[in-house]
């Protein structure tokens, strides 16, 4: 790529997308146009944003054609955790496979020279060989509580390596693990279990701290405007929503005091499986190294992302307690899903092509939850 070559990132209104605008500009690269779903972001000045639903084939091809990008960034998806990816299985699968393929078509369409498709570890299958690597691609059968989504995101990768078999593209697509960083999604229904994390063991914290006006802030500044007690009795949220509403409504989370007054956060699942986390930054440098350095013949049909590094979800917890501040107590709730037992992968081809991560998790998590608290006061003394 030159510094004033033409290059569409596709999604750039969210997490992935956001943080690669960031690392293509700091590099020098100036000429990018993004696209957003009905409101255009306040960041990354300079960059010019389009109103573009990629499920639409009609609106991108005609993007494609006005536009005619040379270097195009595939960021752009439908994420979600083990809750949003049950409930929404249809929307996963078809939001997914239409934005890939309308993408990656009008790419090959309009001659683009190089694409980038990001796609996600949960690929995998369920049971894969720890750590996983790229040939354990569609062994065996997938994780049930995310299949939609990883149908979606293996068409993704075989539509790439047809048009490049057939076509003679350089389409080429990373595989990363879970993701976290800035702009990430804090929505405790959608978000995937990280941010899900921060955001319930800050609100123990602020719980812990009797700061109910700070509790009812992160729930109007996250559109929380209703909500469901633990009585299953619904909740709306405002400016005036009293304390024994806000207790509601926290204890309908899983936030809430046991007999003793104690301030209990309850985290689904056993808290044994093991994931591997990767800060978007890092994810970000290592699709713009690629980009710029390797090919579609040097890659293969794709290559992973990651740190090559797990924890269990029960140690995450722990880092993030003490990121936060909060040292009530912790409990598993059994009679929630686990999800795949382990993921991790084997980045073994990734650093042979010369990129590896450079974030610590623990001083990630801290520059997330600082990222996340900036608009908020703090407690004092706590």
């Amino acid at each position: 790529m030159d510094k004033d070559s033409r290059i569409f990132v596709a999604g750039g209104a969210g997490m992935v997308g956001s943080a690669t605008i960031r690392r293509l500009k700091d590099s020098g690269y100036s000429n990018i146009v993004s696209n957003c779903y009905k409101k255009r972001p306040a960041e990354n000045p300079g960059v010019s944003f389009h109103e573009l639903d990629l499920r639409r084939q009609a609106e991108v091809e005609a993007f494609f054609a006005g536009h005619r990008p040379e270097f195009v960034f595939l960021c752009a998806a439908k994420v979600g955790g083990i809750l949003a990816n049950s409930t929404y299985k249809a929307e996963f699968i078809y939001d997914n496979m239409m934005i890939a393929a309308n993408v990656i078509e009008a790419s090959f369409r309009t001659g683009v020279k190089k694409l980038l498709n990001l796609g996600s570890s949960c690929i995998y299958p369920k049971f894969a060989p720890q750590p996983m690597k790229e040939e354990h691609l569609l062994t065996g059968v997938l994780e049930p509580t995310n299949e939609a989504y990883a149908i979606a995101k293996i068409s993704a990768i075989k539509l790439c390596r047809f048009y490049n078999e057939q076509y003679g593209t350089n389409f080429i697509s990373l595989m990363p693990t879970n993701l976290y960083g800035q702009n990430d999604n804090f929505n405790l229904f959608s978000s995937h279990v990280l941010p899900a994390l921060i955001r319930k063991i800050h609100l123990a914290r602020l719980l812990k701290g009797k700061r109910f006006d700070l509790i009812r802030d992160d729930f109007l500044r996250n559109m929380d405007m209703e909500l469901d007690g633990a009585d299953g009795a619904r909740i709306v949220i405002s400016k005036d929503t009293a304390e024994d509403d806000l207790l509601r409504a926290l204890n309908g989370l899983g936030i809430g005091r046991d007999q003793k007054g104690d301030v209990v956060v309850r985290v689904w699942g056993s808290g044994n499986p093991r994931r591997e986390f990767l800060h978007v930054d890092d994810l970000a440098a290592a699709s713009v190294f690629l980009m710029e350095r390797r090919d579609s013949k040097e890659i293969g049909e794709f290559v992973n992302i990651g740190t090559g590094v797990d924890l269990t979800i029960n140690e995450l917890v722990a880092i993030i307690k003490g990121v936060v501040g909060f040292d009530g107590i912790i409990e598993n709730d059994l009679s929630k899903p686990d999800g795949t037992p382990r993921k991790l992968l084997d980045v073994a081809r990734i650093k042979a092509l010369g990129w590896s991560q450079s974030i610590p998790l623990e001083r990630g998590i801290r520059d997330v939850y600082a990222w996340y608290t900036g608009g908020a006061k703090e407690i004092s003394g706590q």
